[in-house]
């Protein structure tokens, strides 16, 4: 499977502490470098910060794709460096949290997940309790409906 993640998962898979779930269902897991330098961001957590300082090996880091697309001007850099990157790859599926973002990957006919999916895989693979993961990823700054939280914790 060729997987893409944009900053937003891998920061709360990370402030969770269940950032090493992600290669045992996936595999290796490629990014890009806009992506890595938004992890290392002075104003991210120490944490994420550290963690990204040195990645671990299924981590692939890619050089940001230079070619333009317009289309993706309203996205963040690290949304659009993932977002192309995943065309390039072909990837099986994308990791992104943000609507637009997702919306732009779904335009473009890639398979879209995110921290709540990868969460769910990972429980459902046994990984992890979810309901755990859920409380830790709620003490977060990460939004979701009230609706959808209820529908995750009924699982």
């Amino acid at each position: 499977m060729i997987l893409v993640s944009n900053t937003s998962p891998l920061c709360y898979l990370l402030l969770t502490g269940h950032a090493d779930v992600l290669p045992k269902p996936y595999g290796t897991v490629h990014s890009t470098q806009k992506v890595l330098e938004e992890l290392r961001h002075p104003a991210a957590p120490e944490l994420v910060r550290d963690w990204a300082a040195a990645p671990p090996g299924w981590l692939k880091i890619h050089p940001d794709p230079v070619e333009p697309d317009q289309t993706l001007a309203a996205l963040d850099p690290g949304e659009r460096t993932a977002l192309r990157l995943a065309g390039q790859l072909r990837s099986d599926m994308i990791l992104l949290d943000e609507a637009a973002a997702r919306a732009a990957a779904v335009q473009r006919g890639l398979k879209v997940s995110g921290t709540l999916g990868v969460l769910c895989d990972a429980a459902q693979a046994r990984l992890l309790q979810l309901p755990v993961a859920l409380d830790l990823l709620r003490k977060t700054n990460f939004r979701a409906s009230p609706q959808l939280w209820k529908s995750l914790y009924t699982r």
